[in-house]
């Protein structure tokens, strides 16, 4: 397994990452703090990144997400659709992540799982 980090310098030291982990033809994107107006494009940076190399599958961890905005999931939506033949898959649980995904019918267009495991194990 391999990893790569993508940070939000300018988030004024709100601690925001994306730690990459790969696994062979899976690539998992672990992602930490507030996905907001500041730090949603260094989010799409990263899974642009991962997308581009076309692996089978891309998992995105929003479980050490404190706050999920509009535009993060706008950015979410977007990869979606530019996944093409990769399989898209969101890891989000509770009020935090999951709730707003569901309120606005996200939860409906992409592959929401409660747990990486699920989302790396299911089909």
């Amino acid at each position: 397994m391999s990893s790569e980090a993508f940070q939000d310098d300018s988030a004024g030291g709100r601690g925001f990452s994306v730690e990459v982990e790969n696994h062979g033809e899976t690539v998992v994107l672990n992602v930490v703090g507030e996905v907001d107006l500041t730090t949603a494009p260094v989010l799409e940076e990263s899974i642009a990144t991962v997308l581009a190399r076309r692996p089978d599958m891309v998992v995105v961890d929003l479980s050490k997400v404190g706050f999920l905005a509009s535009v993060g999931m706008s950015v979410l939506v977007g990869c979606n659709e530019q996944a093409g033949t990769t399989r898209f898959r969101l890891v989000a649980t509770g009020a935090s992540t999951f709730r707003p995904l569901e309120l606005t019918g996200l939860a409906d267009a992409i592959s929401i799982f409660p747990t990486r495991d699920q989302a790396l194990t299911e089909d």
